[in-house]
């Protein structure tokens, strides 16, 4: 994409709303300073903090609203009082008709995906969308899907999901042919349940394009970075998700503690403080906040909803990432080659 980004923004979504949404944005504007915003909130709240940022102000496009989607609403609620007049359907409505590219909501998930698939509707060769995170590792980051959209899946959902994870390693981690591995209990190909097993089938015999195909990974293969992308359903990959998130505010506190434990341990902090410096950047989950919607006809990322501005600044980032590197188009082409039936070989004629 050659013309600025222009982000759809739902200023009201998230336990803090605009005080955390417009500094963000104004953060993600200094680090991206050709992106384009599409503001959506209550007018009250939001343009008073759009003033004190000149620059995001001088590039922003504003609609009041006057209803919001509140976190603790049932998808089906907000569906009822929220369509068409709420800043969250009003934002993505706005990457549905062209205004944006793409659009960015710390709203409550299940509605934020609800209104998304009725708005944006699925593309036509997947059946259920996915949201696919970035995940620190010991190597940089992977992609992991789905970490909370769906429930359960069958292999035909686990192989869309590997390829809309591929698709998305193509743009953030601009390569050719990303490794991609399915969650498993082991690494055999006999264990896990047959919707793992025939999916790992499928990827091994199909031949995908864009893709390499790795095999079976575990639980610690997810820190290792062993693969570039790794599948698994919903359940599995939310409880994944908020374990490794958990963990790391659990080692953060571990070594808070023993740091003010003794004197020593302060005046041997004060000679690592570089180390701890360069651990708790790795560990800060803020990095990599951002969810990507994979699987609908327009791009969606669900910031986390208790973040800061730094966090939503990062989600801001990856959106803009999203668009100018057209995750949709990659998104359509390896969807479209998945599903055309693999050439039969040419027979040889019977001999004479």
């Amino acid at each position: 994409m050659t013309r600025p980004v222009t982000i759809a923004l739902d200023a009201m979504g998230g336990d803090h709303g605009p005080s955390v949404a417009i500094p963000g944005a104004a953060l993600m504007l200094e680090r991206r300073p050709d992106a384009r915003f599409v503001i959506f909130g209550d007018e009250k709240e939001v343009l008073p903090l759009v003033e004190q940022h000149p620059k995001l102000k001088a590039v922003t496009t504003f609609h009041h609203t006057e209803v919001s989607v509140k976190m603790d609403d049932k998808p089906s609620q907000a569906l009822r009082y929220g369509r068409y007049k709420s800043s969250m359907w009003r934002a993505i409505d706005a990457t549905k008709t062209g205004e944006a590219d793409v659009t960015v909501s710390a709203g409550n998930t299940g509605a934020l995906m609800a209104m998304s698939k009725f708005c944006l509707k699925s593309m036509a060769q997947v059946d259920r969308p996915a949201i696919a995170c970035l995940w620190p590792t010991a190597r940089g980051e992977s992609i992991v899907l789905d970490v909370g959209a769906t429930i359960g899946a069958d292999a035909r959902h686990l192989v869309d999901l590997a390829v809309m994870g591929a698709a998305m390693a193509r743009v953030v981690f601009d390569l050719d042919r990303p490794t991609v591995g399915l969650l498993n209990v082991g690494v055999e190909e006999i264990k896990g349940v047959e919707a793992v097993k025939e999916a790992g089938r499928i990827l091994r015999e199909g031949n995908l394009p864009h893709l390499t195909y790795h095999g079976f990974v575990e639980g610690d293969d997810l820190g290792k970075g062993t693969v570039d992308v790794v599948v698994t359903e919903g359940f599995t990959g939310n409880i994944a998700l908020k374990t490794a998130e958990g963990t790391a505010r659990q080692v953060t506190d571990y070594l808070r503690a023993a740091i003010s434990r003794s004197l020593m341990a302060k005046i041997g902090y004060l000679f690592a403080r570089g180390a701890f410096s360069a651990l708790r950047e790795k560990l800060d989950p803020r990095k990599s906040n951002g969810g990507v919607f994979l699987g609908l006809e327009g791009i969606v990322i669900k910031s986390h909803g208790g973040t800061d501005a730094i966090g939503f600044a990062s989600a801001a980032e990856l959106a803009y990432e999203m668009a100018r590197e057209d995750l949709m188009a990659k998104l359509r082409e390896m969807v479209a080659a998945s599903t055309q039936p693999a050439p039969v070989a040419a027979q040889p004629a019977d001999a004479e």
